[in-house]
């Protein structure tokens, strides 16, 4: 039985390439393979994580189980880097003969990499697909575009509040339970302990501050008649951005040294004992259980404005996709699904700690590692997702939130201005790509 190669280096990468394009199957002009071959060999790009040995070996359990299934058939598995993600997978798209058969990618990348052309419509064997009548609904949704399925959900990833247990006793306070109680309890923390954030904030921490714009009825923007418009600017959503940067500022976490700040920052912070309260993920547990505040803190979902309520979150996360130009289609279909079908997530939760998309295995998940409940109860809430249009790439991607919180924070703009600035570059990127 062979088990999944990991290709590395860069230079095999490239002889591999060169090697299977001369025995690719030839295009038709969408893109799409002429044949769809029933052996041979499958390659298969997935993400490098910081710790990836424990990913591997899930994976290469799947692989191994595929591969008793579908004699004839081998995978190659390559680990490429997550911050050059976008130009290795922009190239595949323009060289199908040089591209793999399935890729790991985020689903914030869902409409951009089905506008380029790059995805397989899968619709038909992902309706049919028995573990798939489990999917979250928010985790469909990501692999989604104008009601046709592009790829199978790997897991989700979703922020609560984390905070501070020693330091909310001490000062004899409990976890806010409205978004003026998180306001209020941040600053009182800062007063009475100068040198720790009440809550760690970043002007550059767009999927922190999304909650806030949601919670208070906003939205990032409308689409009516397939196309988007942006809701930045609405009158709900500014009071969510006022909500957001009303924690910059000397009485909680200065604007000179917050306004840059990312989410990996701040949880950061909060690791290390800097801050009392982080907005931060599920998949910041390991990094907050290895700081100096091992012990000493809990996570509840992020309050919304009325009390009792959370704010929704945005449900992040990775999925696995077809590539269009495969000439392997029903096998990768078929690999996709020992990829990111339930006992595949339900061990890489187990190794990795990736929340994972179905209900039912992430039910079981919380049963094992309670730790989970809180992001569960926010995916429960009602989280949320970014506009299922290619020009988000280009809108995250020219931090067009980020530019707006930050000439808030900084003093440079009003709410008001610097949302109709950040709607302007919005509307400008929704045009460009067709919707």
């Amino acid at each position: 039985m062979k088990l999944s190669a990991r290709i590395a280096a860069p230079v095999t990468a490239l002889v591999l390439a060169g090697l299977t394009a001369t025995a690719c199957a030839p295009q038709t002009s969408d893109g799409k393979a002429a044949t769809d071959e029933k052996s041979g060999t499958l390659r298969v790009w997935l993400f490098q994580e910081v710790a990836n040995t424990p990913k591997e070996q899930v994976v290469d359990a799947a692989v191994a189980a595929f591969e008793q299934q579908h004699k004839g058939a081998k995978v190659e598995v390559e680990y490429i880097p997550v911050d050059t993600r976008a130009q290795r997978i922009k190239a595949a798209f323009n060289d199908p003969k040089s591209a793999p058969d399935l890729i790991e990618y985020g689903n914030t990348d869902t409409a951009g990499y089905v506008k380029d052309g790059g995805l397989a419509d899968i619709s038909a064997e992902f309706g049919a697909w028995a573990d798939a009548k489990d999917t979250d609904p928010t985790a469909k949704a990501s692999v989604t575009v104008d009601g046709r399925i592009y790829g199978a959900p790997l897991f989700v990833g979703v922020r609560a509040l984390y905070y501070r247990t020693d330091v909310f006793k001490d000062l004899g306070l409990s976890a806010p339970k409205t978004q003026d109680e998180l306001v209020s309890t941040a600053k009182k923390i800062h007063k009475a302990e100068p040198d720790l954030y009440g809550i760690a904030v970043g002007g550059a921490y767009t999927y922190g501050a999304m909650p806030f714009i949601w919670a208070n009825g906003g939205e990032l923007a409308t689409e009516e008649g397939g196309s988007y418009k942006a809701a930045i600017n609405s009158e709900a959503a500014r009071k969510g951005i006022a909500a957001y940067t009303s924690l910059f500022g000397d009485d909680n976490c200065p604007a000179a040294k917050c306004a840059q700040m990312g989410g990996n920052a701040t949880v950061t912070a909060f690791a290390s004992g800097k801050a009392a309260m982080a907005i931060g993920g599920d998949f910041s547990h390991a990094a907050v259980e290895a700081g100096s505040v091992m012990g000493k803190y809990a996570v509840v979902p992020l309050p919304g404005v009325t009390a009792g309520s959370i704010a929704p979150a945005f449900a992040g996360g990775n999925n696995i996709g077809v590539m269009k130009s495969s000439s392997h289609r029903t096998l990768a279909i078929d690999l996709m699904k020992s990829l990111a079908g339930k006992e595949t997530q339900g061990k890489l939760f187990d190794a990795m700690g990736f929340l994972p998309t179905y209900t039912d295995v992430r039910a079981d998940a919380a049963r094992k590692q309670p730790f989970v409940k809180p992001f569960i109860d926010s995916l429960g809430a009602g989280a949320k997702f970014v506009p299922a249009s290619p020009g988000w790439g280009k809108i995250d991607a020219s931090l067009v939130l980020p530019t707006m919180f930050q000439e808030v924070v900084s003093g440079r703009k009003d709410v008001n201005a610097a949302s109709d600035d950040a709607a302007e570059k919005m509307d400008e990127a929704f045009a460009s790509a067709g919707r």
